[in-house]
């Protein structure tokens, strides 16, 4: 039977090793010729790939392949974002190095992407645990340094005991480490951040360039920039350093009941040496909740210090208590405390019985009840001294005047951003180019010196890094003076690798960080990845760009024109993972149904940017229908000659055949070309495939009509089953497929020359007719009445009322 011809594994490893003769996907700079840049996000090498990782691919292939059929000189790369903590956790597990862990990885991963026919020039491959790529961002942060863009400080940070490393905020979950689940502690370091402060402005301003990204994600990046304007206060401390605190809300001011301070603030550890209580209480918070937003959600609690602070205004004694809502690492590390118009502080003050005074009113003088709630809106001041009557706007200008005039305060502009730390205790990452002396202090390592090379002979035994214990390592001389030195023994966290990756792609083999070529391919036109990178990855990543950009490496501002977050895959209503026991490996898949139905699968079972419920028996559907398609085409005889089209002699058949090919071509250039909406080009190709299963007109004009349609078919689900058709289109009589363009519409074949009237009978279907289109109401009036099946049915009945509804029905009355 013609169905046992197709054969997919046969199929695929051909059209693959004609891609690789051929190098097919390789691509150099083409000045002149529209470019097209499409990038998913590169994979951490785990071991194989899931679901997911060939949902997010599939997605770019299919963009790439559209691109390419449109004449664009296409660039689509891969790589591999290698370093991280897993690889240390793998290494101790198997007793391996990291690095061979990875290697490993990274060869069998890079095999399932070529299984699947991923369109790569991998030529551009990277893989960040190299020191030809790495090596480059150390000689940046060197550059940065020079310009003060990078410093050093000790900080507060989320410290997991257990992998002994920093955590960012976001890798803290429920306050325990997102990878061991160890309860994470607070502890102070010195640690390297980058000013990505400086670039917070510019980096919340261009958000408004980024049209083509989904709205969601710019208002996430917004509000972790989080810009606002307030006011800073100084709140006197008797025998201490005053105390500074940030407030939007200054029209609130004479409604303070008490302040509230870090536990890690110097004004808390100095009372915490003579009070026990409040040393415990600090050493709690220290192994409590430490993300901002699990503080956010988690009780209040908190502890008097026994001192005071003065009003900056009234010169009122306000009590200072630690509370374990308050951060370090945010603003002053302190904050003055409103209850009767903050939801936190309310919950604070009603919990340990502090003063609720109430100076914010509605502005329709209706009544509240602040012991039972705060009221957080804006209106109308009372009980606020010479502020009284002044609406909230009002107030902020007037408060701001008065504590400027007494030096109690000013106006502000702050973020909730803060410097990125980029110091990990850990192996497997980019080491610091960095060498401590002490007669030079810190000193940069020379350019002619990088990159510092990390070793990857290692022996892991999960307490710290081994590079602190290697003196062959950490023992250099000062590149200034000569003297006995010691090298920075922390790495890079991870996301600088992948935060300039996209840039390298451009230029790979490039003897500098970038050359020339970057600025042909950049910026990005398409980026893919999922929602979880919404913030970090995608905020560090237009930082970098900037920063490049103002080093002369890069031109623009933004690095990404388009992004698409792709969703999740889920198995019974939950995303596949491999702690709930839900993951599907797709190599079984692909060895039983092919890559071809797989990827067939993951684009037709929802959007790309919603999320996909897994099903066996779809991926079944998406083989069944592959091979329908194989024996359409097979069952046409390629070999026999075809007659040239000749639209202007087509029978009314084969005419509207014809426009469902056409009307096809339409949707399904838009779908796949604008909306990314690949699952209804999909539907819509398998419609006229149905279609075309029933047209059985062999006359040499049906056969040119059919060539077409089925030209049109295997060009439209080229980029999406690329092996299949790749054969295909050779079976009918071409060349690489990849290497064909897009199917133009035919404006004069969606033209309908005729119009199916339905003729009814006092409302009673009795037939159908073809009728001219433009035909006049008498006309259509006339000709249903010339019918002869019309005219048995009226007889000798006398005709009351015709009623014709133009491009639709005519309705006889008859008595």
């Amino acid at each position: 039977m013609v169905e046992d011809t197709y054969n997919p594994s046969e199929i695929e490893t051909d059209a693959q090793a004609d891609w690789k003769t051929q190098q097919t996907f390789r691509v150099t700079e083409a000045p002149g010729r529209e470019k097209f840049y499409c990038l998913s996000m590169f994979p951490y090498p785990s071991g194989q790939l899931h679901m997911g990782h060939v949902r997010n691919y599939t997605i770019g292939d299919v963009i790439s392949r559209y691109q390419r059929m449109l004449g664009k000189n296409v660039l689509q790369p891969m790589g591999w974002d290698a370093f991280g903590l897993p690889a240390e956790n793998a290494a101790i597990k198997h007793q391996v190095p990291p690095a061979q862990w990875t290697q490993k990885n990274i060869a069998y991963m890079r095999g399932q992407l070529q299984r699947l026919g991923l369109g790569y020039d991998w030529s551009r491959e990277v893989a960040t645990c190299q020191p030809d790529y790495y090596r480059w961002e150390q000689w940046l942060f060197t550059q940065l340094l020079a310009k003060d863009l990078v410093y050093k400080k000790v900080s507060p940070v989320n410290w997991c005991p257990n992998d002994k490393t920093v955590l960012a905020n976001e890798q803290v979950v429920e306050g325990k480490c997102w990878r061991c689940d160890t309860p994470v502690e607070r502890k102070e370091i010195s640690q390297w951040f980058m000013r990505i402060t400086a670039y917070a402005d510019e980096l919340l301003a261009d958000l408004e360039q980024l049209t083509d990204w989904p709205k969601r994600v710019r208002t996430m990046q917004g509000n972790w920039i989080g810009r606002s304007e307030g006011l800073e206060l100084v709140f006197e401390v008797a025998g201490h350093t005053d105390l500074t605190v940030y407030t939007t809300r200054p029209d609130t001011i004479m409604g303070v009941s008490y302040v509230a301070v870090a536990a890690e603030h110097p004004l808390a550890m100095h009372v915490a040496q003579q009070n026990a209580d409040l040393a415990a209480f600090i050493d709690t918070c220290n192994r409590s909740e430490t993300s901002e937003a699990a503080l956010e959600t988690a009780e209040k609690k908190g502890m008097a210090t026994g001192l005071f602070a003065a009003h900056p205004i009234s010169g009122e004694a306000i009590p200072i208590w630690v509370a374990n809502f308050v951060l370090m690492g945010y603003g002053t590390g302190a904050v003055m405390a409103v209850p009767a118009h903050d939801a936190r502080d309310h919950a604070f003050a009603s919990k340990y019985g502090l003063p609720i005074h109430a100076v914010i009113f509605p502005t329709d003088g209706s009544e509240i009840a602040v012991e039972q709630a705060a009221f957080v809106d804006k209106g109308i001041l009372k009980h606020s001294g010479a502020f009284d009557g002044l609406t909230s706007a009002q107030a902020f200008d007037a408060v701001a005047a008065a504590v400027q005039a007494t030096n109690k305060g000013q106006r502000r502009v702050h973020y909730r951003l803060r410097d990125w730390g980029v110091s990990r205790q850990r192996y497997w990452g980019t080491p610091i180019p960095i060498i401590y002396c002490d007669a030079c202090g810190t000193v940069p390592v020379p350019e002619q010196d990088l990159p510092v090379v990390l070793p990857t002979d290692v022996t892991l035994d999960g307490v710290g890094s081994p590079l602190s214990k290697m003196a062959e390592f950490y023992q250099v001389d000062c590149p200034t003076c000569g003297q006995p030195a010691r090298r920075e023994t922390d790495t890079f966290d991870t996301f600088m690798e992948s935060s300039w990756y996209f840039a390298r792609y451009a230029c790979a083999d490039a003897q500098s960080m970038l050359d020339e070529r970057v600025n042909y391919w950049l910026p990005v036109d398409q980026y893919i990845g999922g929602i979880e990178h919404a913030i970090l990855h995608l905020l560090y990543a237009r930082f970098f760009h900037k920063l490049m950009r103002d080093a002369g490496l890069v031109k623009g501002n933004e690095p990404f024109s388009r992004l698409l977050t792709q969703g999740m895959v889920l198995k019974d209503g939950v995303k596949m993972s491999k702690s709930k026991g839900n993951t599907v490996d797709p190599q079984p898949l692909i060895d039983q149904y092919g890559a071809d139905t797989v990827r067939l699968y993951t684009m037709f079972a929802a959007p790309p940017d919603q999320s996909l419920e897994w099903t066996d028996s779809a991926v079944e559907g998406g083989y069944r229908f592959i091979r329908r398609l194989w024996r359409l085409v097979e069952g046409f005889d390629c070999s026999g000659d075809t007659a040239a089209l000749a639209a202007a002699s087509l029978t009314s058949a084969q005419k509207d055949l014809r426009r469902d090919v056409h009307q096809t071509i339409q949707k399904v250039s838009d779908d796949i070309g604008r909306r990314y909406t690949f699952n209804t080009a999909i539907a819509a190709v398998m419609a006229l495939c149905n279609v075309l299963a029933k047209f059985d007109d062999t006359s040499p004009q049906g056969r040119a009509v059919m060539r077409e349609a089925l030209e049109a078919v295997v060009l439209m689900l080229a980029p999406i089953v690329p092996h299949v058709c790749h054969r295909l289109w050779i079976m009918l009589g071409h060349q690489d497929v990849a290497n064909a363009t897009w199917p133009s519409v035919d404006d004069s074949a969606l033209v309908k020359q005729s119009q199916l009237y339905v003729i009814q009978i006092n409302g009673k279907l009795r037939e159908k007719i073809e009728v001219s289109m433009n035909t006049s109401r008498a006309d259509v009036e006339k000709q249903a009445l010339a019918e002869a099946k019309i005219q048995h049915h009226i007889g000798d009945k006398t005709i009351r009322k015709v009623i014709v509804v133009p491009n639709k029905l005519v309705n006889i009355v008859v008595g």
